[in-house]
């Protein structure tokens, strides 16, 4: 697929003070903003939020593509990601960091030992991750679906 490109269109509509609009071609409307903190309103969606939704959603639905490519089958997935805002030195500010978290529950205990590498290969293959020049954190959460019949793999806690 090298040359392929796409192009994602969106609208912006400055709808007072600090507010704003964002429309997609066949997209739900968005109201965005400042935060509070630069004098926004609580309730909407922030420049600052939307970076690091996108880079969450877009590290999650890599990592859904290559669990599957892989042949692991997830049970549940979920993944929290926090941004680091912060003003830099001479200069502006800068999210410099981001943390994502993903929380697996595996379907099969034998994959347990392959999710390290399916988690940074999710990474490598993030184009948002890759367009951007933040610090990105993966700190997973892992996890067996146990049922009597597969029992923790690593034994009784109790013992």
């Amino acid at each position: 697929m090298a040359g392929t490109t796409y192009q994602y269109r969106i609208e912006l509509e400055w709808t007072g003070k600090t507010d704003l609009k964002l429309v997609g071609e066949k997209l739900p409307a968005i109201e965005a903003g400042a935060p509070p903190e630069f004098h926004g309103r609580e309730g909407v969606w922030s420049p600052e939020h939307l970076f690091v939704a996108s880079l969450n959603s877009c590290y999650v639905l890599t990592l859904l593509a290559i669990a599957e490519f892989s042949k692991i089958e997830l049970v549940t997935l979920s993944c929290s990601a926090t941004g680091k805002l912060e003003k830099m030195q001479g200069g502006g500010f800068q999210i410099s960091e981001i943390a994502l978290k993903p929380n697996v529950v595996l379907a099969n205990a034998n994959d347990l030992g392959r999710m390290p590498r399916i988690f940074e290969k999710a990474k490598e293959n993030c184009f948002v991750s890759n367009s951007i020049k933040s610090t990105i954190k993966i700190e997973p959460e892992l996890f067996h679906r146990q049922t009597p019949a597969a029992p923790c793999p690593l034994g009784n806690p109790s013992e």
